[in-house]
């Protein structure tokens, strides 16, 4: 009977030491695992920057206003009955030396060796008439026929070059005629003048 008791009291004292390997209930640790922090990245600074630049508005580009000039310029046609043949060289007389960056010019002589020019400038605003208004040229004012169809109308002369400007919307269209007398140049620019207005009025 003792021998039975030894072995039962040696059984519970071998559960009770395996028992002690086991996980403590009053542990929390041994049944919560640690908690785990996440957090969103933040954006990258070169993306910040390509989402500014793709919000910004983009400006359309400036419109090319020589075709305009160009087709308020006078041709050969224009001025065949004055017997003139193309010449070489630039626009003379008031304002036409530096109207615009963006112009159109023709010239033309005579037999007699007068030479006629043509220059039409296209502003980027409608200045135009504003340009010719507040012109200063050397030499005096002359008078020649009123034409309709333009905003404004001015004419000089110095010695024997005689200039005429007109403005309507966005061109200054200017007629210059170096001839052998003051009086010859004024007659050659008003025989000119119904082409060269017609040629400005017909453009927007």
């Amino acid at each position: 009977m003792r021998h039975r008791q030894a072995i039962a009291l040696a059984a519970v004292a071998l559960v009770g030491l395996t028992g002690c390997e086991g996980p403590d209930p009053n542990n929390l640790e041994t049944y919560y695992d640690d908690p785990v922090t996440t957090s969103a990245p933040a954006p990258a600074p070169a993306e910040a920057r390509v989402s500014q630049a793709q919000a910004a508005p983009v400006k359309p580009p400036a419109p090319d206003l020589g075709p305009l000039a160009e087709r308020a310029l006078l041709t050969d046609a224009d001025v065949a009955e004055e017997g003139v043949q193309p010449g070489a060289g630039e626009a003379s007389g008031c304002l036409t030396a530096a109207v615009s960056a963006t112009s159109r010019t023709a010239s033309w002589r005579y037999p007699s060796g007068s030479v006629l020019s043509h220059r039409v400038a296209a502003y980027p605003e409608p200045a135009a008439a504003q340009a010719v208004a507040s012109a200063e040229c050397a030499g005096r004012e002359v008078t020649v026929p009123a034409q309709s169809g333009v905003e404004v109308q001015r004419a000089w002369c110095e010695g024997k070059t005689c200039t005429v400007l007109l403005a309507k919307g966005m061109l200054v269209s200017g007629l210059t005629v170096s001839a052998s007398t003051e009086a010859r140049a004024v007659d050659a620019a008003k025989r000119l003048l119904p082409a060269m207005t017609a040629k400005l009025a017909a453009q927007p």
